[in-house]
This record gives C-alpha cells, sequence and structure tokens, in this order.
C-alpha cells in the first residue's frame, strides 16, 4: 500500500524557549523568514506524501492560520507587482493540512494516537518539528522507498555522542539486512549512558504500520510519566518486524537554544539576501572578539 499521509506532533509546551513561547508556537519560531514547522511541511510535499495531520494544543492557533490563506495580503501583493513575495505566500497554502488537539499532554505516544482516525488501516510517517533533514533525497522518501522493499516499519536513526544518548531512544542493532539498513533487536527510550546498546539514536522520523495503534492504546506510561512512542514501537517489534534506517544527511537539532542558533547560522549562510552579508559579519565579529 501506498504511503499517503503523515501525522506532525506539534503539542508540545516549548518550555526550552520560555519567555518566547509563552505566547507563541515553538513552531513558529522562524529560522531566517520560516517557521520550523514549515521545513517539516516541504519535506512531506517533497516526498510525495499527499495528506498532513498537525496534533496540536493549546497556543498553537498560529500554525494553523500560517498555513491558511489570507486574502486582503495576498491582493495587496497582486496589487504591487511583488509576484516572488506572492509565490512564497501561496507556498504556504499548497497541500492538504488536517489539524487535531491533544487536549492533555501525556507524551508522544499518546499525540501520534490521535491521529488513529485520519490513518485508518494505512502505513503512514510520524515527523517531528525539532528535527530539520537536509539531503539530496527528503529523509521521509528515503524511508518510503524502503518501506517499498519490506512493507514493514522503519525508523531513521544517526550516530550521535556516546555521552548524549540518554536524551534519545535508542536501537538495539541486530545485522545490517542491507547497507544502512538494520534489523533491531529492541528499542530503548533514553537508556542511561552506560547501559545503551548502542549509538544509533533515533531522530524524529519514523514510517509505522496501523498496528502501532493497538499498541499504544494498551501502553502503560514510561519515561517521564508519558506514553513512550518508542516503547509502543519496541512492543510492535515483538509481533512484526521493525527496522532501522540509517540517515546520512544532514540533521539540524532546533528542539534547544544552541541548536536553533547553529541552525540559524548555517541556514543564514545559505540565503541568498543575507548570506554575503552575515558572511562578512562573522569574519568581522571574529577579529572584534579576539
Amino acid at each position: 500500500m501506498k504511503v499517503r499521509k503523515a501525522v506532525i506532533p506539534a503539542a508540545g509546551l516549548g518550555t526550552r524557549f520560555l519567555p518566547a513561547t509563552k505566547a507563541l508556537a515553538k513552531e513558529m519560531l522562524p529560522i531566517i523568514d520560516k517557521p520550523t514547522i514549515q521545513y517539516i511541511v516541504e519535506e512531506a510535499k517533497k516526498s510525495g506524501i499527499e495528506d498532513i495531520l498537525v496534533v496540536t494544543g493549546k497556543g498553537k492557533r498560529p500554525i494553523e492560520d500560517h498555513f491558511d490563506s489570507v486574502p486582503e495580503l495576498e491582493q495587496n501583493l497582486k496589487d504591487k507587482g511583488k509576484t516572488e513575495l506572492l509565490k512564497l505566500v501561496e507556498q504556504t497554502t499548497d497541500i492538504n493540512l488536517y489539524f487535531i488537539r491533544q487536549s492533555h499532554p501525556r507524551g508522544l505516544g499518546d499525540a501520534v494516537l490521535m491521529a488513529k482516525d485520519f490513518v485508518g488501516d494505512e502505513p503512514f510517517v510520524v515527523m517531528l518539528g525539532d528535527d530539520i533533514m537536509k539531503d539530496k533525497v527528503p529523509l521521509t522518501k528515503q524511508l518510503m522507498d524502503r518501506y517499498d522493499d519490506t512493507h514493514a516499519s522503519t525508523l531513521a536513526v544517526m550516530k550521535v555522542p556516546h555521552q548524549e544518548v540518554n536524551k534519545y531512544g535508542v536501537i538495539d542493532p541486530a545485522a545490517q539486512t542491507k547497507p544502512g539498513l538494520y534489523d533491531v533487536k529492541r528499542f530503548v527510550e533514553k537508556p542511561a549512558v552506560d547501559k545503551a546498546p548502542s549509538d544509533l539514536a533515533i531522530i524524529g522520523r519514523y514510517l509505522l504500520t496501523p498496528e502501532i495503534f493497538s499498541m499504544l492504546e494498551t501502553q502503560k506510561p514510561g519515561a517521564g510519566n508519558e506514553i513512550q512512542l518508542t516503547d509502543a514501537i519496541d512492543r510492535l517489534n515483538k509481533i512484526q518486524r521493525v527496522f532501522a534506517h540509517e540517515f546520512k544527511g544532514d540533521r539540524f537539532d532546533v528542539g534547544y537554544k544552541f541548536g536553533y542558533l547553529k541552525t540559524s547560522i548555517e541556514f543564514g549562510l545559505r540565503h541568498p539576501e543575507v548570506k554575503d552579508d552575515l558572511s562578512a559579519y562573522i569574519k568581522e565579529l571574529s577579529k572584534k572578539l579576539k
């Protein structure tokens, strides 16, 4: 069955970015001139995803507004002949987006469970907004291509520094069935550094079969007293194979302050409008700070 649907959980409180996120959805924080969630939606579109469900929470209405049309703005840009800006605005409405609210923050697993009726009996992709991925072939498309071969759930993983494994879900890999594709013995959510089975961490892209919902419906709270998606995937792996696909592209973690700053700088150095000025500024600033 073709993978057509994606789920983007966006109900978190964004506490690592307070006070900015007191009244602003974390997913709307911009990288130069584009909200972080738009990068995720664009990856889905480039991968061939047709329908996207965004799981929101209180205070997340600006996400819906961003992907809605604004006739007054569009007409103003038309009248002034600002065709390039008009194209940028119209691109944000050129996809089928749906929204549902997670009333209580019970964890990522609970947020994904909210998508059960939207997904139905189809395989689907879960895309976390804290990770922006760059590669010649979008990571979501890489997972979809793997599914075409295996017809099984497949998670994206990437090697991380060993001292950071306690921040992630980590896989206990078996043999590689194909280059970069692992059979997995078990999945462990935020293991202690000295007990982690590997340095291969789950990085925010999941292709899941609909059987995950029966696991989530009976999943007991885990780390942080929340319903952990990783725990449900580990149970799913006991009744049907779940694979891990190693990502070799660039990952930008915008879920914490320093990662957000690094991403902004790197993307700024690639942005046609600001790259030259930013590069010159960084060089001049480095001289002042010596």
